[in-house]
């Protein structure tokens, strides 16, 4: 049959053969492409474990751990651990997270005999193998609380605008879940989820102020609150609430702007002696291992390291001014 073509016949079949082969490929890696779109959809981690098939109450277990109590639960960090990840976005368990720890002092312990001796830096490494990840964590919660108080005054006029049109309360959350992204789409999902678990709607707004610690949430749950209790225009109260959160965001990011000078000071004296020893220990070893035989070193060694991190602690309090 090839024999009947041309030799430009020929070429046009290959022509469209290519063709076809492309718009195949095109085809599929849109499908593809639109699977991706549509999972991306779940923005939160809510709506992703939504997508995944949890159940509500699978949701408020993962999402939303029964806090500790007591004296030790005080302690920043480690007292709440597992709400403590939860806050930060970690999906992993308490145990987890303190076994990486273990690891990473037995790492610094193996590395660090080789300068000292072993007790001394045994005891030396469980400071860094546990305030290194402690503050990792603290630094991620901050951030996740940072934009979620950025993310509030939006989600509060989405609800706004819910209520104007007619919609209950519950399912101006919904739309709120659904549509903002985590952190904060995460938490009114949570809200959502309570209620429909059988919560009831003050006290889940009450819980989710408790569960992220912001003065912003609590004037939100406060209001819904009154609202419930006593009835009220809540469109209003939102709105102007709202607003506020907006002028206060303002006001911390001109605050923080003039700060900075003072804050970049801060973070390279706390950083720098830290600089100094490893780069003295690099250049020259014998500077300090030629008095570790001295039995003052060890003691003044220790508080040379309190005194650094007591002069970090304090240049922290003198640049940070909460508003």
């Amino acid at each position: 049959m090839l024999g009947l073509l041309g030799e430009q016949e020929i070429l046009y079949l290959v022509y469209c053969g290519v063709a076809v082969g492309a718009l195949v490929f095109i085809s599929g890696l849109g499908q593809l492409v639109s699977q991706r779109e549509n999972r991306s959809e779940a923005r939160s981690r809510r709506m992703r474990m939504i997508a995944e098939g949890k159940s509500s109450a699978e949701l408020l277990a993962l999402l939303k751990p029964v806090s500790r109590q007591g004296a030790f639960a005080k302690v920043p960090v480690y007292g709440d651990l597992s709400a403590t990840l939860r806050k930060a976005g970690f999906m992993i368990s308490a145990r987890m997270f303190l076994g990486l720890c273990l690891l990473l002092w037995a790492l610094a312990t193996f590395f660090g005999q080789r300068f000292m001796n072993i007790e001394v830096v045994a005891v030396l490494a469980l400071l860094p193998a546990f305030l290194v990840p402690a503050l990792v964590v603290e630094a991620r919660v901050r951030e996740r609380t940072q934009k979620l108080v950025t993310q509030l005054p939006d989600a509060l006029d989405l609800m706004a605008r819910g209520l104007k049109v007619g919609h209950p309360l519950s399912t101006s959350i919904a739309s709120v879940a659904q549509e903002m992204p985590d952190p904060i789409g995460t938490e009114f999902g949570l809200i959502h989820d309570q209620v429909n678990y059988g919560d009831d709607l003050v006290d889940a707004f009450k819980e989710f102020a408790d569960r992220v610690g912001v003065e912003d949430v609590d004037y939100l749950a406060s209001s819904i609150g009154i609202q419930y209790g006593t009835g009220g225009d809540l469109v209003r109260v939102i709105n102007v609430l709202s607003r506020t959160i907006r002028s206060r965001l303002a006001m911390r990011r001109k605050i923080r702007a003039i700060s900075s000078e003072g804050r970049l000071s801060a973070w390279f004296l706390s950083v720098i002696p830290f600089f100094i020893f490893g780069f003295t220990m690099m250049t020259t070893p014998s500077y300090y291992r030629g008095v570790m035989d001295d039995p003052m070193f060890q003691p003044m060694a220790l508080t040379v390291i309190g005194l650094t991190i007591a002069n970090a602690l304090v240049l922290r309090r003198l640049v940070n001014f909460r508003i």
